[in-house]
């Protein structure tokens, strides 16, 4: 069959979607599962965009083999030359430089006329080529310009150089049938076009990225570029899996196939889901909680007879085990070390020993530890090494007592503590935090939720929480919905902490 490469953005576009910020040892670890779930490209970020981002790209391109390292460049020299720098010491290194070519976004966007924008596309390509032998070209809101233009865009791009032509639809604009002509015709005028990759790259502005990835595949092309849970700017990208077990179960209509190993798909899915603080929707094709649930007395019926009357793939596949392995106050340190490896998480043997100490402390307050529940005491760990974590938290509250919070935090070795009242006993620990901290954040999503199942499950809180013009995202997990709460808040102060978005009250700190 014909292979089609995915180039996966999750790290770049993904980590646009608002309320995302990732760190540089978040990068790395999502990094490392994206080669484990096989990708061809990893686009690892936008380096001249932040100190922050420059330093993700590098320590991936440095630090991750098997797997293509790009970063995005606009059609500019400095920008060039920063992704450069920061991918110098890569593997396989691809610089991915794009420019608008639609009419809207050349005359209102860019203000420049079409010679101009054919003029600075050449120039970046032969400036990239001179850098990478890998070099990637985007057509910036390619499906709403004029197919003349764009092919003689892409015509001259060839001979400067470039490997990857990419004809996205950046907005979402497009339907299916119309991309799949536009990128026939686009196709067919492009001198040279027999010598490169073709790629696209949809939104889901209209709920039809996948849609349109597919209807490309029938064009040809040679690369999909998607993210992982179709995370991304406004609506989002393609998902990944969508695409991946799209082309799969359907191997009879589309002939292509893919290097995923698709038994990552759910780990892959669980980790950028726990890292960016974005849910997955219950209803989510392929990874959604309800992707493989039956409730329906025929369709229980069905699938009791015969899976496939209702399943047209396993659960299994996607490495989804229905059946959570469940461990107890009883389980040994082999037992939990051995699920943690059968998790895909890389933990250390001095890490291991205080996941253990919380797994047996978790143990004693719930009868069963789910795999759900392995995967919150990761995240707790990484909590452990936020700058500002939670040292203590007291709640007063009832049908006749205003609710307050009492919280004690600690950073940099003190103890800085404080109280608040509020309209309930969330709102008045978010407000000592405040207080204590002399920030102001904004909550502008809250979500509570039970990460498995039965009257002693963990609560899981995830946040969106806005400091001045900068939104960021949080998750916190706890048999306790207010201390989720609070753990969630924290992560989103953290964030933004480490990226200077806020500052800490001088008298606070000292």
């Amino acid at each position: 069959m014909r292979r089609i490469e995915i180039f996966d953005t999750t790290l770049r576009d993904g980590e646009q979607s608002p309320g995302v910020a990732l760190n540089a040892d978040e990068k790395l670890q999502i990094a490392r599962q994206l080669t484990k779930l096989g990708v061809n490209v990893l686009e690892a970020g936008f380096p001249i965009a932040s100190l922050g981002d420059f330093e993700g790209v590098r320590r991936i391109a440095q630090e991750v083999r098997n797997v293509s390292v790009a970063a995005l460049a606009r059609a500019s020299a400095k920008d060039i030359e920063c992704a450069w720098e920061a991918l110098s010491l890569g593997e396989a290194p691809r610089i991915h430089t794009f420019i608008a070519t639609s009419p809207i976004h050349m005359h209102y966007k860019l203000q420049k006329l079409p010679h101009e924008v054919l003029e600075l596309a050449v120039q970046a390509v032969r400036l990239a080529k001179s850098k990478v032998a890998d070099v990637e070209f985007s057509a910036e809101d390619a499906s709403r310009s004029d197919v003349i233009f764009l092919a003689n865009v892409l015509s001259e791009v060839i001979k400067a150089g470039a490997t990857v032509l990419n004809i996205p639809d950046t907005v979402g604009y497009a339907t299916p049938e119309e991309y799949a002509t536009f990128l026939r015709a686009v196709m067919g005028r492009t001198i040279g076009i027999e010598k490169v990759k073709v790629s696209v790259h949809c939104h889901n502005d209209l709920g039809l990225a996948v849609a349109n990835s597919l209807a490309a595949v029938g064009v040809g092309v040679h690369q999909l570029e998607c993210t992982v849970n179709g995370i991304g700017e406004r609506a989002g990208n393609a998902a990944l899996e969508e695409l991946v077990m799209a082309l799969h179960t359907r191997r009879d209509q589309y002939k292509v196939d893919t290097s995923i190993v698709m038994k990552e798909i759910t780990r892959t899915s669980l980790l950028v889901s726990r890292l960016t603080g974005m849910l997955i929707q219950p209803n989510k094709a392929i990874v959604g909680k309800n992707a493989f649930a039956h409730e329906s007395g025929i369709h229980q019926d069905g699938m009791l007879k015969e899976r496939s009357t209702y399943e047209i793939m396993s659960p299994s596949l996607i490495g989804l085990d229905v059946e959570s392995i469940v461990l107890g106050k009883h389980s040994g340190r082999h037992a939990v070390h051995q699920r943690f490896a059968e998790l895909g998480l890389d933990i250390d043997e001095s890490q291991f020993e205080e996941l253990f100490s919380r797994f047996k402390l978790l143990a004693d307050r719930k009868r069963e530890v789910t795999t759900a529940d392995l995967f919150s005491l990761v995240d707790l760990q990484t909590e452990k090494e936020d700058q500002i974590h939670l040292d203590y938290l007291q709640i007063s509250s009832g049908t006749n007592l205003v609710p307050t919070a009492t919280v004690g935090l600690m950073y940099n070795g003190q103890r800085l503590e404080d109280a608040a009242c509020g309209d309930g006993p969330v709102d008045a620990a978010l407000k000592a935090i405040d207080k204590v901290l002399g920030t102001k954040g904004k909550l502008l999503h809250y979500s509570l939720q039970a990460i498995d199942g039965g009257e002693d499950a963990q609560g899981e809180v995830t946040v969106t929480v806005k400091f001045g013009d900068n939104m960021v995202g949080g998750r916190g997990i706890s048999t306790d919905i207010i201390e989720a709460s609070v753990r969630g808040y924290l992560q989103a102060v953290n964030r933004a902490f480490g990226r200077g978005w806020i500052k800490i009250l001088e008298q606070k700190a000292n």
